[in-house]
């Protein structure tokens, strides 16, 4: 039997694991505190990853673990208890780069789903054979696969074997992300998780025998020509399906809950048209545009090179105002992100019905009833006046 077709959202705490599965995540992918690739996240005790897969369960969602450092000789001891802790905990399955990470992994927790990390820079059908012989159940594609050998490495492949793929955020400069710029500049090991995005930098040209700097300036600032646009695969779901994909793969661990809910619920609608028949709603693109991102791409599945760097810090054309905890009575409660006052109009942000829709904020009281005009202590309860059913997890936002 074919498995199901899954949106798989990053999550780089419990509040954003939660606010993946509402905005309609199949399945969400943590780190624990150590053998991870993104250090800088909040992450996750041994604790939180049990708590985290018991709530995933309840829902019928699934929850993986990435444990895809590229190890020294010192981590190897402390790998096979961990696999155990996480094997107890209810994951799904984890996520491994490093061949010897995989072995121990298998050895120690042979219940665990074994998933090849897009780290391994698996971009061929022997590759992909090699992995699932060993016992893999996934493999993450490399982001460099275009969706003509997708469909070669799906067709050499069992059935059972699924192939995952990512769908939207940002893109790095190296080979499937394996970069040694930030061990060089700043002893932080990008594959031990602690990237500094050095590619995102400013940086300059210099003629070295006169000291002269080369003119490249994008503008006034410096350029970027190391920094990647961001991929986005929102209007082309059907051709991964088609290829043989099984989980889309959002990237963003280290976003905000507002990434997370604004591109979960894109792609969640995108797909759900697209294995409907349904045309692509182009709204939905739109959608991608009102969180934070660098220009878009659809990176190497169409067989270009990447998309292209040189992009400038991120836009987005709304700015996350407050969370929704609440409504009834002709009142919202919300918990505020960003400053809001008496006349501005909120956008609604929603899995429900009340996407997209607005309200202006006519009045509004403090935590002690007070009524104020503006809201500008962030993380304040706030009371909105207005009748529209808001839930729990739905977010208001502004244009920019």
């Amino acid at each position: 039997m074919k498995p199901k077709i899954e949106i798989l959202s990053p999550a780089g705490n419990m509040n954003k694991l939660k606010t993946a599965f509402a905005y309609g995540a199949d399945a969400a992918y943590i780190a624990g505190k150590k053998f991870g690739l993104r250090a800088y996240a909040d992450n996750f005790s041994d604790e939180e990853i049990a708590e985290a897969a018991a709530y995933a369960h309840a829902l019928g969602k699934k929850l993986y673990i990435t444990v895809n450092i590229y190890a020294d000789e010192s981590d190897l001891d402390g790998i096979p208890s961990y696999a155990r802790t996480l094997e107890r905990a209810g994951a799904d399955g984890v996520i491994v780069s490093d061949i010897g990470v995989f072995s121990l992994v298998r050895e120690a927790a042979p219940s665990l789903e074994l998933h090849v990390s897009t780290q391994a820079n698996v971009t061929n059908s022997a590759a992909a054979k090699s992995w699932a012989k060993l016992g893999a159940k996934r493999i993450v594609l490399a982001r460099e696969t275009s969706i003509a050998e997708i469909s070669r490495i799906r067709s050499a492949l069992p059935e059972d074997i699924e192939l995952e793929a990512f769908v939207h955020g940002a893109m790095c400069i190296a080979y499937s992300g394996r970069c040694l710029l930030s061990s060089y500049f700043t002893d932080r090991a990008g594959n031990k998780g602690e990237c500094v995005q050095c590619c995102r930098w400013e940086y300059d040209l210099i003629e070295k025998s006169r000291n002269e700097r080369i003119g490249i300036e994008e503008d006034g600032r410096g350029t970027y020509i190391l920094s990647g646009k961001d991929l986005c695969m929102i209007e082309h779901l059907g051709d991964l399906i088609a290829a043989g994909v099984t989980s889309f793969k959002i990237e963003g661990r280290v976003k905000t809950e507002y990434y997370v809910a604004g591109i979960t619920n894109a792609y969640r609608r995108a797909l759900d048209d697209a294995l409907s028949g349904r045309p692509f709603d182009k709204s939905l693109l739109v959608e991608t545009e009102k969180v934070s991102h660098r220009g878009y791409t659809t990176g190497f599945y169409y067989g270009e090179k990447g998309g292209g760097t040189g992009e400038l810090r991120p836009t987005a054309t709304h700015v996350f105002i407050a969370n929704v905890l609440g409504s009834g009575n002709g009142y919202a409660e919300v918990e505020m992100r960003n400053r809001f006052a008496v006349g501005d109009e909120l956008e609604v942000l929603s899995s429900g019905k009340c996407f997209g829709k607005t309200l202006t904020v006519t009045g509004m009281t403090d935590s002690e009833g007070k009524e104020i005009k503006v809201a500008d202590k962030v993380q304040a309860k706030v009371r909105i006046r207005t009748d529209l059913p808001l839930a729990p997890y739905d977010i208001l936002r502004k244009r920019v």
